[in-house]
């Protein structure tokens, strides 16, 4: 379902592990948020947004833009 958030991840050579510790999470955790399994709270969608420096709208695929409106 966010295939967007394992693409951004790798486009950083990082793994789930690590950009679960980042978000203070454990990575079975992440991993769900990643497939789909369970949705992602905004709290968590602002974190990973600040972070790969993109919107929220582009995290949840309601634009092909990835561009951050500050």
């Amino acid at each position: 379902m966010y295939t967007r958030l394992r693409d951004l991840r790798e486009d950083k050579d990082m793994n789930q592990t690590q950009v679960a510790k980042m978000l203070g999470m454990s990575q079975t955790g992440y991993s769900k948020y990643e497939t789909g399994e369970n949705d992602i709270p905004t709290a968590i969608l602002i974190k990973l947004a600040r972070f790969y420096d993109t919107s929220i709208d582009y995290l949840l695929g309601e634009t092909n833009d990835p561009k951050r409106y500050k």
